[in-house]
């Protein structure tokens, strides 16, 4: 009878499930599409020249059938949106026996994930990524984005670490999966520092487990009461381990500048926001599972990933190095708002990463364009005197820049504002001397980040343009539409950020 009501459990779960199921069949899908469509054809023509007949055909059917593979998996993401679209008005609750709960959270960040995976595709579609990535990203993309989407679902310790390392493995691969040996290395590098961290995390969930005797967040709140507080932290650590390492935060993240200038640019951006948002929401739910207060801990491991992540940028001559560092002081940022422990905290960082997701994504994307007027080089001085040649692109890259600074008149401003005042609220409530002095140290980056942020305007505009200076290439109508929609809610949401902030409100 048992079998038979797990069974009933199962099916009526498939009701919440369309999203996740429409991905995996799209997968197949993609994976098929790539398999038939993409070998060489061979042609047998009577011409004087048939070995360039041939090779003109060859490439023109290559360039529609890889436009076919893109389109396939641009539709998959679409009718995945559109499912959760939908499914924010269906009932919420748990999934699969309580392994997954599917409740407004869930959903948000399932958008925000799904956001950043259609412009990645889109990225990748519009600007090829160079040294021979083949199209086998794309189904490995898709993977990822329903580990994702299974991330912000996991209520047990078992489906959160699985869904994590479908999460990794697939970023492994995408990493690797060029053929230059860059890639190899940083490949490597983020499989080892990944393979060690899920290790630490499995033993720091084997402790919880042994220690309340259940798998369920949901319930080992309770039992881990009763137990001393110094194991509860160790434990707890253990098992937060896995997800640093997805935030790219201190210690866990050394992988970050490797894996970022090995992989191609649209891999990259997908990286530097998808992983983190579903991290993000994971983090939340572990630490209001656990009865021990983290917030010191996690306090001194936002100011150490803020100030590493910042001094360190300041050195870097590579774009990718110096927005993979980047990265890292944002994923303190975020951590700011976590580290409130309070509602006004939570929606703040649920608002930093959803407006990250428009500033990262088009960062990337705008130094990927202008990488190409030098064919695809990404030495900060490569972009000296660009701001002339390609005007557009060069306002467009200002205003991001300045949005990851957090000045107005950006989101990033508001976004930071609003971490910081609920870690201001959190201070008055409970005292805590580390508050203010994340607070004071927090504000004093953000001016350090000044100097490297503001450098590449400063290369655009106010410095002559090289010698070897190629040809202005003209960006194509698609591009330019893409590089728009990107970069407008940077500015747009600094206006209007309660168009956002109602919508998160409601979670």
């Amino acid at each position: 009878m048992q079998l038979i009501d797990q069974l009933n459990d199962s099916i009526r779960s498939l009701a919440g499930f369309w999203p996740e199921l429409a991905l995996v069949f799209a997968i197949g899908i993609v994976i098929l599409a790539d398999l038939v469509l993409m070998p060489r054809s061979k042609v047998r023509q009577f011409s004087p020249k048939p070995e360039l007949m041939e090779g003109s055909f060859s490439q023109l059917t290559n360039a529609r059938n890889r436009s076919v593979v893109y389109a396939l998996s641009l539709m998959a993401v679409v009718v995945a949106g559109v499912l959760l679209a939908v499914q924010w008005s269906q009932p919420r609750g748990f999934l699969f026996s309580s392994a997954l709960l599917l409740d407004n959270q869930a959903v948000f960040y399932k958008m925000v994930v799904t956001l950043a995976a259609f412009f990645a595709i889109l990225h990748a579609w519009l600007l090829p990524p160079r040294n021979g990535f083949p199209l086998d990203w794309l189904p490995i993309l898709l993977a990822m984005l329903l580990g994702l989407y299974l991330m912000t679902m996991a209520v047990n310790l078992l489906t959160v670490y699985l869904s994590i390392e479908l999460v990794s493995i697939s970023s492994y691969l995408l990493t690797a999966l060029s053929t230059d040996r860059k890639a190899s290395e940083g490949g490597l590098k983020y499989l080892l520092f990944g393979a060690v961290s899920s290790a630490i995390m499995l033993y720091g969930m084997s402790l919880l487990y042994g220690l309340t005797g259940t798998l369920s967040l949901a319930e080992s709140a309770e039992p881990l009461t009763s137990n001393d507080s110094f194991v509860i932290y160790i434990a707890g650590f253990l098992t937060l381990a896995g997800i640093l390492f997805k935030l790219s935060l201190v210690p866990f993240h050394v992988w970050t500048p490797d894996a970022y200038e090995a992989a191609p640019t649209p891999v990259v951006a997908f990286f530097s926001v998808g992983p983190k948002a579903a991290a993000l929401l994971v983090l939340m739910r572990i630490l209001t599972a656990l009865p021990a207060n983290f917030q010191i801990p996690l306090a001194a491991i936002a100011l150490a990933s803020i100030t590493l992540g910042n001094l360190s940028a300041l050195w870097q001559t590579d774009a990718k190095r110096l927005l993979a560092y980047s990265s890292i002081a944002h994923a303190g940022f975020l951590l700011v708002g976590i580290v409130s422990f309070n509602e006004t905290g939570f929606e703040a960082s649920t608002f930093y990463v959803a407006t990250y997701v428009f500033i990262n994504m088009a960062a990337f994307l705008l130094i990927d364009l202008l990488a190409h007027q030098h064919d695809g080089r990404l030495s900060l001085q490569d972009f000296s005197g660009l701001g002339f040649t390609q005007p557009f692109l060069a306002f467009a890259l200002t205003a991001v820049m300045i949005a990851l600074t957090g000045l107005p008149p950006t989101v990033g401003f508001t976004a930071k504002l609003l971490v910081f005042s609920s870690l201001l609220e959190a201070y008055q409530s409970n005292g805590n001397p580390w508050l203010p002095a994340l607070f004071g140290f927090g504000l004093l980056n953000a001016v350090i980040s000044l100097f490297y942020y503001l450098r590449i305007p400063f290369l655009l505009y106010f410095r002559p343009t090289l010698t070897d200076q190629p040809v202005v290439k003209a960006l194509s109508r698609p591009q330019f539409v893409l590089a728009a929609v990107l970069a407008l809610p940077v500015v747009l949401l600094f206006f209007k950020p309660d168009w956002l902030l109602r919508w998160i409100e409601r979670l």
